[in-house]
Formats: structure tokens, C-alpha cells, sequence
């Protein structure tokens, strides 16, 4: 077991398996040279993998950021050997894919058994989220994220936009009352999200001048979608995006509040990947596929 990649499969195993022996049992090597191989990667590197103990092995922080790299890498030697062994030229392996809630449920995922069969050799991996998640630690392959973009150590490629309005059902505006202005809000029921976000206040325009408002409430949610059914049952006002609200406000099912006062409150959709030299095939026609299928369906 000389060659990284050898070393770098029997690394990742130790961490998957959580010991040396486990690891050892499944690629038919013994505790010790297991042992010798996870030594040696240690000492070219000049760091500590794991650290060790009479009862417990542990993946230090060097190890994390190794084991994630290694994965990738041998992800992709994967894929070219199936390719060149099948002949087959279609992309294949693991695609991990982050997105937010109400744009995976309305978008996304409808999306997929297009993807799908267009794509059989790719297998998704596909996670819900609100929370922004960093795309390294988490393993993620390529996310589709909504607002500002905070972090440079990605590349990002914009899909569209989608408009934002601060909307309340019709039952609590006739319990509650309609707020006239932005500074009424401060006597409402707001939701909020859980997180942080690049930006929590809610922006209006006054005077031709924008500004941002904080809010409150006594409920706060981690996704969008919780946000827009707790809005319909009356629980609250909330400010979210047109693209999952839209039916509900031509039904009347929700009431768009203060629109003279709405900013152009726009925010852009990006899908984001890893800021690497090579990107791998699966995650490049994932990126074609969302501009193809997704970018035509996203307007403000």
C-alpha cells in the first residue's frame, strides 16, 4: 500500500470505521499495517490525523480538512476509472447537493427525475436546509442559495432573482389590524429566522431613501416553508419570497402588506461550488442542468 491514493482509501476508512481494526477487516489488511499507513501519512504531512487513545481514536481538525479533500479525490479516480473501464463518458459518482427548503420542495426536486434519467451514473445526495452550511466541512458538491453571498471561497454563477414582500394572512389582520407604515410593525407579531443570515433587517423604502428595519416576535423557525404556514395559519407577519408564496397571495390566502413602501426588494439565487482547479463532470452538468431547466422558471 505505497501509492497515496492507497493510502489516502485506507485514511478514509479509518475514519468512516472509527478504528484501525475495523478499517483493517475491510480492506483485508491487519491493525498494524493500518497502523504503519496512517504513521506515515502523519509524517510526510507533519501533522496529526487523529488522536489516539487506549479507548477512543478521534479525527483532529488536519484530519477533517484531509479526510474531505481525499474524498473528493477519490471520488473522481473513481469516476474515471469506471469511465474508461465501461467506456462510458457520462458523468458518474456521488453528486451532494444543498438547498434551501421552499427552493428544493418547489423547485429542486421536481427537477430531479429529468436529472435523473438524463444522468443515471450520477448518484444524488440531495439536503434540505435553511441554514447556510459550509460547503467544505460538510461535503457538500454544489449548493443553490438565495441572498447575499458572504463567503469568497467559493465560485458562484447566478440562476435569477426572485422578489421578497412582507405578507400576513387575512385572519390576523382582522385580529391584529393592518400596519399603515414600516415603524408599525414594532406592535406586531414578526417571524424571524433561528440563524444567522447575511442580513436579518427588513429593508423599506422612505423618502426615496432604504431603510432597514429590525423586527421581533416570540417565534423564530429555520426554514422558509415552517415561515409561510405559520404566516397562513395567522400566527404572524413575515417577509418571504415571492417564488413559494406566489399562489398564495393571487388565491388571497395571504396579503402582501406596505408595497409602497417594498424597496425592489430583490434578492439573487446563485448556485455555488467549491472553489477548486478541477471541477468534476457531475458537478459541471448539475450547474448546465439548473441554467438550462431552473434559470428560465426564476424571475423578480
Amino acid at each position: 500500500m505505497d501509492s497515496r491514493s492507497g493510502e489516502m482509501r485506507v485514511f478514509t476508512r479509518v475514519v468512516e470505521t472509527g478504528s484501525f481494526s475495523a478499517a483493517g477487516k475491510t480492506l483485508e489488511l491487519t491493525p498494524s499495517a493500518v497502523s504503519k499507513v496512517i504513521s506515515r501519512l502523519e509524517e510526510r504531512l507533519g501533522v496529526l490525523l487523529f488522536q489516539r487513545s487506549t479507548r477512543h481514536l478521534a479525527v483532529t481538525n488536519e484530519g477533517r480538512l484531509f479526510y474531505d479533500s481525499c474524498v473528493r479525490i477519490l471520488d473522481d479516480i473513481d469516476e474515471a476509472e469506471h469511465g474508461i473501464a465501461e467506456g462510458i463518458t457520462a458523468p458518474h459518482g456521488a453528486l451532494r447537493i444543498n438547498v434551501s427548503i421552499p427552493m428544493g420542495t418547489h423547485y429542486i426536486v421536481p427537477l430531479m427525475p429529468l436529472f435523473t434519467a438524463r444522468y443515471p451514473g450520477i448518484r444524488v445526495d440531495l439536503s434540505l436546509t435553511d441554514a447556510v452550511v459550509d460547503l467544505q466541512r460538510e461535503r457538500v458538491d454544489v449548493a443553490v442559495r438565495t441572498g447575499p453571498l458572504s463567503d469568497a471561497n467559493f465560485h458562484a454563477r447566478k440562476l435569477g432573482s426572485t422578489g421578497r414582500a412582507v405578507v400576513a394572512a387575512p385572519r390576523y389582520l382582522e385580529a391584529h389590524g393592518v400596519p399603515q407604515a414600516p415603524e408599525d410593525l414594532a406592535g406586531h407579531r414578526c417571524f424571524n429566522f433561528n440563524f444567522r443570515r447575511a442580513m436579518d433587517e427588513w429593508p423599506f423604502r422612505i423618502d426615496g431613501r432604504v431603510f432597514h428595519f429590525p423586527v421581533r416576535g416570540d417565534i423564530l423557525t429555520n426554514n422558509g416553508a415552517t415561515m409561510r404556514q405559520m404566516t397562513l395559519e395567522g400566527l404572524g407577519i413575515s417577509r418571504l419570497g415571492l417564488f413559494h408564496i406566489k399562489d398564495d397571495l393571487a388565491s388571497g390566502r395571504l396579503v402582501e402588506l406596505l408595497p409602497d413602501y417594498n424597496p425592489g426588494d430583490i434578492e439573487d439565487i446563485h448556485v455555488i461550488f467549491s472553489n477548486q482547479r478541477h471541477m468534476t463532470a457531475r458537478v459541471r452538468v448539475f450547474i448546465d442542468f439548473l441554467v438550462e431547466t431552473l434559470s428560465p422558471r426564476l424571475e423578480a
